[in-house]
């Protein structure tokens, strides 16, 4: 097998003989019956496909099994742990092979060179299974190659399938990235962009970040990582997409903006971010209007990070080790929003012990502005941070300074969060969406006509709700973007899997994506944004 290949057909044959099936089977025993070992544990060639591994390689290959299954595989039959005496490398086994080229067909991988390769098994653990893992969870929670909403600060940013970018909203730093400071409440493309590929898009206030499939940041609106929301910082408007030349070394697959600093994952796991390191608050020292980007150090150094995640003045990073996954944090401490059980800062990242106590392998992970949330392997949410209007969902207002499960989506499978400022969506296995927390600017999504004894149209939601208005459009919600700040009113996106994308909460910018009646400045129900995303 060559190992710069990819695609379906990238598992060769090799010295596979012009044979009929009836001339590998070996002939009957009639003078003792044996006992037949399933892939030949006994003798070699004793079943027919292990006299043909390349069969069984492209068979494990096209089946696309998961990093586990190899590893079931390799454990329980000695024929998928002996080495497969094939090219690239003689000495991998058949679940390895499987692997690496399963690997191979990854967009991210593809690039490397054999030494980048070799250095990001040796970071996931020296196995090509691991790195499988490693390159399909993160793909998995940051949608990665497929489309993707963002409902950022008074803007918001689409992006296609096919990696097109559709921007609109609030304009005044020039974030939508059209080459102007003027409002616009319709999607529109970014013609700057043609002939670039988009993979991941964050924004955050007054400024937007957009990475390409080359590993490329093009960044436009305010030009500072470090004060975005307010100050003088950022003076400076960037009102067409251009390539931040300090990480053009770095191949980068997500950003995440938070308050007073921006970070960016690179294609290896490790975690680069920008300013607010004064004091060393991100491990780092260095001025507020530092345009350089710092690697995270400390307990990240040599774990593979797979997303990142901003809140206010904090960084969530969800790890992948050989033992599983886990979710480490840094920064401020404020309302206990770091789950270590105290309100203290963090200079450096730490792991959030309370994960291995619930027995609970996190797969996504959610920073909002003062409380966070994960989901975890079995389709359990936790919640932690300050509860404020109910934004945890446990029937109160309280703080948890450890993540706590959500005991009312007991019922429920998770496979994806959002939140945002006190406020949390949940996206179940089978499409529905549940919501709670503050219910400002409609932005929940349970809002009716009627309001209630004390005349608020905008009840908060201590436990999580259905979504019912959701539930009426009859289209199963892959994802859920909404706002992520405590300066602008939310909105809410909801993307489909049929690439249709439905909007609701505040829209007094065009920040929805559809008209507004005479003097309305938000939607309580959701309604379909013109735009085709597929």
């Amino acid at each position: 097998m060559d190992a710069t290949t990819s695609g379906a057909s990238s598992v060769q044959y090799h010295n596979i003989a012009e044979q009929t099936i009836a001339s590998l089977v070996p002939p009957p025993v009639t003078h003792q019956r044996q006992q037949r070992h399933c892939f030949g544990n006994a003798t070699p060639g004793e079943f027919p496909l292990s006299a043909n591994p390349s069969i069984v390689l492209h068979f494990l290959t096209g089946c696309n099994l998961d990093p586990q299954d190899l590893a079931k595989l390799e454990a329980t039959c000695s024929f998928f742990r002996q080495p497969a005496h094939f090219a690239p490398d003689y000495e991998l086994s058949l679940a390895e092979l499987a692997a690496l080229d399963m690997c191979q067909k990854r967009a991210i991988f593809k690039p490397m060179t054999i030494e980048q390769r070799e250095d990001l098994k040796q970071r996931c653990g020296g196995s090509w299974k691991l790195v499988l893992r490693f390159l399909l969870a993160g793909e998995a929670c940051s949608r990665r190659e497929k489309s993707q909403a963002i409902a950022g600060p008074g803007h918001s940013i689409a992006v296609t399938s096919k990696g097109a970018v559709y921007s609109f909203g609030s304009n005044s730093s020039g974030q939508l990235g059209h080459g102007t400071t003027d409002e616009e409440s319709r999607p529109r493309v970014i013609r700057a962009l043609q002939g670039i590929r988009i993979i991941h898009a964050a924004a955050g206030a007054g400024r937007t970040m957009l990475i390409s499939d080359a590993g490329l940041v093009y960044a436009f609106g305010k030009d500072s990582f470090g004060e975005a929301e307010y100050g003088a910082q950022g003076n400076k408007l960037v009102t067409t997409p251009q390539i931040v030349e300090s990480l053009k070394d770095i191949f980068v697959v997500q950003a995440a903006i938070g308050n007073f600093f921006t970070a960016v994952l690179s294609r290896e796991g490790m975690i680069y971010t920008f300013s607010w390191g004064n004091e060393s608050k991100l491990g780092h020292q260095t001025e507020p209007t530092d345009l350089e980007p710092r690697p995270l150090l400390g307990a990240l150094e040599n774990i593979p990070v797979i997303q990142i995640a901003a809140g206010y003045c904090y960084l969530l990073a969800l790890a992948c080790q050989p033992g599983g996954m886990s979710v480490y944090s840094v920064g401020c401490g404020l309302g206990g929003k770091l789950g270590h059980g105290t309100r203290t800062d963090e200079k450096q990242p730490r792991l959030i012990e309370q994960f291995r106590t619930l027995n609970l392998q996190p797969v996504v992970v959610a920073a909002g502005a003062w409380h966070a949330a994960v989901v975890g392997k079995d389709g359990r949410v936790c919640t932690w941070g300050w509860g404020r209007y109910g934004c945890l969902g446990h029937g109160n207002e309280d703080c948890e300074s450890v993540p706590k499960v959500v005991e009312a989506l007991s019922n429920v499978k998770a496979v994806h969060v959002a939140t945002g400022d006190y406020t949390t969506f949940v996206v179940s296995d089978d499409g529905d969406v549940y919501s709670f927390g503050c219910g400002e600017s409609s932005s929940l999504g349970h809002n009716t006509a009627a309001a209630d004894e004390q005349g608020n149209r905008h009840t908060n939601v201590l436990s999580p709700e259905l979504v019912t208005s959701l539930k009426q459009v009859n289209e199963r919600v892959v994802q859920i973007s909404l706002t992520n700040s405590i300066y602008w009113n939310a909105h809410t996106f909801a993307l489909t899997d049929s690439d249709k994308l439905y909007a609701f909460g505040a829209g007094d910018k065009g920040q929805l994506g559809v008209e507004l009646v005479a003097n309305q400045t938000e939607r309580a129900n959701p309604e379909r944004v013109d735009i085709d995303l597929s």
